[in-house]
């Protein structure tokens, strides 16, 4: 009698489990259905499902039509890349604004804030390029335009906070969209977001004149000058590892050159990708000094497949962005082949007659000194461009993060002392009522 009591036991939890398994599924698929269905309704998108590990989350990649003028839809449309991170219709949308390429991974804040995430491929970029590149329509009032159209047309499928983010150039979107539409997001969080005064922003100076201790900037600078007056082997060594690497140096005209740019710019990359002076290894052994040089600096970026990548980066620099340049004073007598007051902004050569202007910058500057409110800012205390970082005015309702000792990729809400975990949160909280899960980190 126990034995089939028993049995009848087993069969009840197994046929329990059974059903909730099914009505799981069902409910996913109802999710997925109704997310699909959402997305059929949105003009001029078409999407596919990508898989995903993650069960509490359903990712899709979208080519959303946008005009290549916003102005004037006459001038033709391209197809912009988004990829959506679908967690529910009643949570939290963060929007990444990138500055570049796409990336598929997740963000600390939608994880943190359990959030939908529409991450936006900048125009010309990736996947995201118009055909023959009419170069007149990259500028930030079109790409800050397709972010509103973007935002038009999720405000009915989301309709919660929505919370707008970006790296670095992408940063700098943030900015200037938020600038641009400035009800389109409830919150705004550029990370180590430079505004330049300039093309050649001489605060950079500056800061790698009084960065770390006078000990560490002394053995920089006397690296890079071992770099150029041993030259020779070095670039003996460069010759074949390009070789090796399939690289060429036609768009800046010769290696040589392109080495010489890369010595100017080691010190920049040292503090931007958070190496310390005692990874800069002894004189005595070349190989070494090569490997940690194109560790920090490497050969490549100067190379014609990095620089056509990043060619409408330099388009931008060079027309309303700005940039930096490098101070040559101490390296002068070694240098052979630079131009006079070198640029770090390499504009392609076909486009001629570029002129820079300054003045969007200088308007979102002040915007942002009178009128930027509820707008977070995190720094790396040991990245160069915060040489360029905006510092809020007393006038505005926003506070900026400035993380000791972080570089470039490593001042992330993740990376905060835990005081300043709970500040960031409590103040996110304050402006959106959402509270922070903070162990997701």
């Amino acid at each position: 009698m126990q034995n089939k009591l028993l049995n009848i036991d087993v069969q009840k939890v197994v046929l329990i489990i059974i059903g909730f398994v099914l009505v799981t599924s069902v409910r996913s698929q109802a999710g997925v259905t109704t997310f699909e269905n959402a997305l059929n309704k949105l003009p001029g998108i078409h999407f596919e499902k990508v898989t995903e590990k993650d069960p509490s989350v359903q990712v899709y990649e979208l080519k959303i039509r946008q005009p290549l003028d916003h102005n004037d839809t006459l001038k033709g449309f391209f197809e912009q890349k988004v990829i959506v991170r679908h967690r529910g219709f009643d949570n939290p949308t963060l929007m990444s604004t990138q500055g570049y390429g796409l990336y598929r991974e997740s963000n600390e804040l939608e994880k943190i804030y359990d959030a939908n995430h529409i991450n936006v491929e900048h125009r010309f970029y990736g996947a995201s390029v118009p055909s023959e590149k009419p170069w007149q329509y990259l500028t930030v009032e079109q790409a800050v335009a397709d972010l509103h159209a973007i935002r038009q047309l999720f405000k009915k499928v989301y309709n919660n906070t929505w919370i707008s983010t970006g790296i670095s150039k992408g940063g700098q979107l943030t900015l200037f969209y938020r600038y641009f539409y400035p009800e389109d997001v409830d919150v705004s969080i550029p990370y180590v977001t430079p505004i330049n005064n300039g093309l050649k922003d001489e605060r950079i100076y500056k800061f790698l004149d009084t960065i770390g201790t006078k000990e560490c900037r002394n053995k920089i600078k006397d690296f890079q000058l071992f770099l150029l007056k041993n030259k020779a082997p070095i670039l003996e060594r460069l010759r074949w590892y390009s070789m090796g690497a399939q690289l060429t140096y036609d768009y800046l005209g010769s290696l040589d050159l392109a080495y010489e740019y890369a010595v100017l710019e080691y010190s920049f990359s040292f503090w931007q990708s958070g190496f310390t002076c005692n990874t800069i290894p002894v004189y005595d052994n070349l190989e070494r000094v090569t490997e940690h040089f194109l560790a920090v600096s490497n050969i490549g970026f100067y190379s014609d497949k990095t620089m056509e990548k990043f060619a409408p980066h330099y388009y931008q620099s060079a027309t309303q962005l700005g940039y930096y340049g490098y101070d040559v004073k101490p390296f002068k007598e070694y240098l052979d082949y630079f131009e006079d007051d070198p640029s770090a902004v390499f504009v392609p050569k076909k486009l001629k007659n570029i002129v820079f202007s300054n003045e969007l910058n200088k308007k979102l500057l002040k915007w942002l000194s009178k009128e930027g409110s509820n707008i977070i800012y995190i720094y790396g205390g040991s990245d160069t461009w915060s040489a360029n970082m905006v510092i809020p005015s007393g006038k505005v309702n926003a506070k900026s993060f400035v993380i000791p000792n972080e570089d470039h990729y490593g001042a992330r809400v993740k990376n905060m002392s835990p005081e300043m975990k709970l500040k960031f949160a409590a103040l996110m909280e304050e402006w959106t009522g959402l509270k922070a899960d903070l162990s997701k980190l």
